[in-house]
């Protein structure tokens, strides 16, 4: 079981999540050669879906609540069976995200990733853009990192709702943030001004 830092003692009308789907210790890979690509259990500890189940996400959720979340195609029944888990009504597909790069499947080419929306009570108002487009076509970078495109959308359908992203890689304003790498980024910086201050004032005592 992995350890997760506290949730935030506050309840938010939009949740944000990219959970770190558990590829039961399997490696992926990618290209004609088979060449390795680190597969997830290489860049963050990976999570079971029973144990993701059991965390009280209802005691973060406003009465009226959204839930954006990412799933890979392999992962979309458990996605579903997630957020209904966590107390929320499977929606729909809220964007598709087209990578602009394939990898080998079993069956065809892999190149989109989906963002679900579920809903608890009704859709949070007052509401704000609602011309929003579904398809979003940004280059993959970094291991499982998602383009921050989707947040700006989500930003401008709901401009005035409380907002967390769960499972964060970085701060990013407006929002409230958790999960275990941006606490380990948080630490270090700490970490690193603290130093700096500690020989600041040795430079000053000497």
């Amino acid at each position: 079981m992995v350890s997760h830092p506290p949730f935030p003692n506050k309840q938010y009308q939009i949740l944000y999540a990219d959970p770190p789907w558990d590829y039961k210790g399997q490696l992926q890979h990618t290209g004609s050669g088979g060449k390795d690509s680190g597969g997830a259990i290489r860049h963050y500890p990976t999570i079971s879906v029973s144990e993701m189940a059991q965390w009280n996400i209802a005691a973060i959720s406003s009465e009226n609540c959204l839930l954006f979340m990412w799933s890979s195609s392999p992962h979309l029944d458990q996605a579903i069976l997630l957020g209904k888990a966590w107390g929320f009504r499977w929606a729909t597909v809220a964007f598709v995200w087209d990578k602009c790069r394939v990898n080998p499947g079993f069956y065809t080419m892999s190149q989109c990733e989906l963002c679900l929306v579920f809903k608890r009570g009704t859709i949070p108002r007052p509401r704000g853009t609602r011309n929003i487009r579904q398809f979003v076509q940004s280059e993959r970078t970094k291991h499982s990192e998602k383009p921050d495109e989707v947040r700006h959308r989500i930003e401008e359908m709901f401009p005035e709702q409380s907002k967390l992203e769960l499972f964060a890689r970085k701060e990013v304003k407006g929002w409230d943030v958790w999960g275990l790498e941006i606490k380990q980024e948080l630490n270090t910086e700490k970490i690193s001004s603290e130093s700096q201050l500690q020989n600041k004032r040795r430079t000053h005592t000497n």
